[in-house]
């Protein structure tokens, strides 16, 4: 004789409940993605001028949590959609006066570059947590990470910013990877330890968590220890260099009379170069004299090659940003800058964008690029050879650049900066931060010199050895140890290996994926495998 132990009818009381319920998942997505939009924040802590540097070992979890525990793949794609959006709007909140209401746009534009790092998370790390599966995460997707930094990085699509590994720029030894690898190897590092601590974190089983546990040691100690191994570059000689910053003066040319007058303090100095700052001049100097003449007598009296930076109108009628280096015969040589802001100092697609200038900062018209680099042929004040790379502002980001520099011979690093219109945010820091890691890089001292701050000077490691802070003028003189000639680091030799190592474990990673879900389909399995379904006796969620 059986017995019942349930109802045939339904439940008035539970009723409203049950009417409700369709929408209850809508809120938790909507709650899911807000809450990796705020995520995205996190990192950005750990970047100038916040500083928080450590924070940026663990700064992803909170975002990779969110995609690990996603319903589905599609989900944790589109929370690391989001998470990305959040990233950018934080990181560059500084470009408003330049782009106003499209920095909005860019940032859900470049955040869905982020997209793969959650579907990757979610679809590896996603529980039941397997030994196997922590092990392809933690190559995965720190791989994915350092795909979509190197894709945000292509000038077409704006160039290399926050990425995450600059993070780092005042730990030369974690930047002992930067020599090996470039900032994509210390970018990979910091992401795999963000997924290390994810794993320790949420995996159930012991064993995944100790694998995790020792792959994050490992990866924590890499930096340190190739620091302290690899020998430091070897000395040969040294320069005197002064940096020019007359600090937030408006009018062009009360700006070129206080470099003028901070030079002019350097005679009776052992000065071998005198760098001033982005746009320090707006006189063409192939066609204003009186410009040039006041140059000429500066390099005569201090014994230095003064080099300027030039911001005019050409003979072409077109402006471009030029590096000038002039001797006290004349203009000796000048570089003119290949990769220019965008929006700053040009807009791309102006004929559907340039409405964008009307409601902001950007450019009232696309400055003129140069064609090619080439390495300045300065000499110091006893006329020995001083081969420079001089770069112009944005292009400090640019890893390929410096390494350009170091392979074509140059023995010092020159990048001349302007960041006047993000004074009193966290550009400038941001900014001078970067010539710590293209040091670190390519083996190179470094040092840059910006009209309103931050000027500052680096060794052959990043170490800093010198600094003017934005609150400062005049003129800083700074003592640079150079590497013999030809010196190369790893990174010199073999470029961007990571990222396109990266790009390739990445395209491996999606194929296997793709054949797996094919597969599944074939053999009628889900097309994506997730949390089993609640048995029929458990009330739903």
């Amino acid at each position: 004789m059986s017995r019942r132990t349930g109802t045939a009818g339904p439940v008035p009381s539970t009723a409203p409940t049950d009417a409700r319920e369709p929408h209850a998942p809508h809120r938790h997505r909507h709650r899911a993605r807000l809450a990796a939009l705020a995520a995205g924040a996190v990192p950005v802590v750990a970047f100038p001028t916040p500083g928080q540097a450590w924070l940026a070992w663990v700064a992803l979890v909170p975002g990779l949590l969110l995609a690990q525990r996603a319903p589905s793949g599609r989900e944790a794609a589109v929370r690391g959609w989001w998470f990305g959006a959040g990233f950018i709007l934080t990181a560059m909140y500084w470009l408003v006066p330049s782009v106003g209401p499209a920095l909005p746009v860019l940032a859900v534009l470049f955040g869905a570059l982020q997209a793969p790092v959650g579907y990757a998370v979610h679809r590896l790390l996603r529980p039941p947590t397997t030994t196997r599966r922590a092990l392809l995460a933690l190559l995965v997707v720190p791989a994915v990470w350092v795909g979509t930094e190197y894709a945000r990085s292509w000038h077409a699509l704006g160039g290399p910013w926050a990425l995450l590994g600059a993070t780092q720029w005042q730990h030369p030894a974690v930047l002992g990877l930067a020599s090996a690898g470039g900032i994509w190897l210390v970018s990979a590092a910091v992401a795999a330890v963000n997924t290390g601590v994810l794993i320790i974190l949420t995996a159930v089983p012991r064993r995944p968590r100790a694998v995790a546990a020792l792959v994050t040691v490992l990866v924590l100690a890499a930096g340190p220890l190739l620091f302290a191994l690899r020998p430091a570059p070897v000395g040969a000689g040294a320069v005197t260099v002064a940096l020019v910053q007359p600090g937030v003066v408006e009018a062009p040319q009360a700006r070129f009379d206080a470099s003028v007058r901070a030079t002019a303090d350097l005679v009776g100095q052992p000065v071998d170069l005198v760098v001033w700052g982005e746009s320090s001049t707006t006189a063409d100097l192939d066609r204003d004299p009186a410009a040039l003449d006041a140059l000429r007598r500066l390099a005569a009296t201090t014994g230095a090659e003064v080099m300027a930076g030039e911001d005019a109108r050409k003979a072409d009628g077109r402006i471009s940003k030029d590096a000038v280096l002039v001797s006290p015969a004349g203009v000796v040589d000048r570089y003119r800058k290949i990769r220019l802001v965008p929006f700053g100092e040009y807009i791309p697609l102006r004929p559907v964008l340039g409405w964008i200038a009307g409601v902001s900062r950007a450019a009232g018209e696309n400055r003129a690029p140069g064609t090619a680099f080439h390495v300045l042929p300065a000499t110091d004040r006893a006329g020995r050879p001083l081969p420079v790379g001089a770069l112009i502002c944005f292009e400090s980001a640019f890893p390929d650049m410096a390494r350009t520099a170091a392979r074509d011979g140059a023995r010092v690093l020159v990048y001349q900066s302007s960041t006047s219109t993000f004074q009193h945010t966290w550009a400038p820091e941001q900014h001078v931060s970067l010539a710590a890691i293209r040091a670190a890089e390519t083996g190179r001292p470094a040092v840059q010199a910006s009209l309103t701050g931050v000027s500052a000077a680096f060794d052959a490691q990043g170490r800093q050895l010198a600094r003017l802070g934005t609150d400062s003028t005049g003129a800083l003189t700074v003592r640079l140890p150079l590497t013999a000639p030809g010196t190369l680091t790893w990174y010199d030799r073999i470029g961007d290996v990571v990222p396109l190592g990266a790009l390739l474990v990445t395209a491996g990673a999606g194929a296997a994926d793709l054949r797996s879900r094919s597969a599944r389909r074939r053999t009628g399995g889900p097309a994506v495998q997730g949390p089993p379904p609640p048995s029929p006796a458990s009330p739903s969620v």
